[in-house]
């Protein structure tokens, strides 16, 4: 089937509910909303991916070990299929309705890969200070292509961190990722130790099918264990979508400083306070004509 034939409405409508446990608690899962006949094609996608990763990946698990921890970066500049989800599936719909935005651009997606018996976990970061963004109406909307539990690697958000006024330095998901030194530039303080302190919080998580998705601002403190299922997959694809305040910030530190992501991207020459949007980071919503 041609991705031009696939369903662009989501399966339900979302409710003023699921909603607002977005804003209140800065995270939310949104149950049956992605077509079976998208999350198929994806899952091709994913595999195809995975089998030639592109050249900003990061393998994150050492060779010597058992498992496979993968992220790769703006996949959809070189995968029709990627490009076609982010665009064409019923995702920028949804990003328009939580944020109640009237236009949404694509800022990029993030495949992140852990395979059985992998046991680097995902540190706890928040997205913002990783990007060269700011703005209330960003939304990062993973998408699982494989039933998910906490054995497997379920993200963990600290319920309603989006609202402690906070922009925390960006944690590298591994120091030989190419990363660290460019977000020590921001000069942040660290996130507090959540970790060792986990009574202090109010922690969501939750069980995930293919189909259902997780919603999260980009100031919402989360975290994933690795995957300690020893047959179970945990193939995620994190996109992110720009509403309506989103403008360029050009502080220090940002991932787009690394040259391997660089070398993905034209020249990127916007103004602080511009809006975003272009080639690069397309409008989805309203579908162009």
């Amino acid at each position: 089937m041609s991705t031009t034939e696939l369903p662009n409405q989501l399966c339900r409508a979302i409710s003023q509910e699921e909603i607002a446990a977005y804003h209140e608690n800065g995270a939310a899962a949104i149950r049956g909303v992605v077509p079976p006949a998208w999350i198929k094609l994806m899952q091709a996608a994913v595999d195809r991916a995975l089998a030639n990763p592109g050249s900003a990946a990061v393998e994150y698990t050492p060779k010597e070990k058992e498992g496979r921890y993968l992220g790769d970066f703006f996949i959809w500049r070189r995968d029709p299929d990627f490009q076609a989800f982010m665009k064409d599936s019923p995702l920028p719909e949804l990003a328009a309705q939580v944020m109640d935005s009237a236009t949404v651009h694509f800022f990029y997606d993030q495949l992140l890969v852990k395979e059985p018996k992998t046991e680097e976990p995902t540190p706890w970061h928040h997205d913002l200070p990783y990007w060269p963004v700011q703005g209330q109406d960003i939304m990062s909307v993973w998408v699982p292509f494989d039933p998910v539990n906490l054995e497997s690697g379920a993200v963990t958000y600290v319920k309603g961190s989006h609202k402690w006024g906070k922009m925390y330095a960006p944690a590298s998901f591994s120091q030989n990722s190419g990363f660290a030194d460019i977000y020590a530039r921001m000069g942040l303080e660290p996130i507090p130790d959540i970790e060792a302190n986990k009574d202090h919080y109010e922690l969501l998580h939750w069980d995930m099918e293919p189909g259902d998705v997780l919603i999260h601002h980009p100031l919402t403190l989360h975290y994933a264990p690795g995957n300690a299922s020893t047959t179970g997959r945990r193939r995620g694809l994190a996109l992110r979508y720009l509403g309506d305040d989103a403008v360029w910030d050009a502080r220090p530190g940002t991932f787009v400083e690394n040259p391997k992501v660089q070398a993905l991207l034209p020249p990127l020459e916007f103004q602080d306070g511009e809006r975003i949007e272009g080639d690069i980071f397309p409008r989805v919503w309203p579908r162009p004509e």
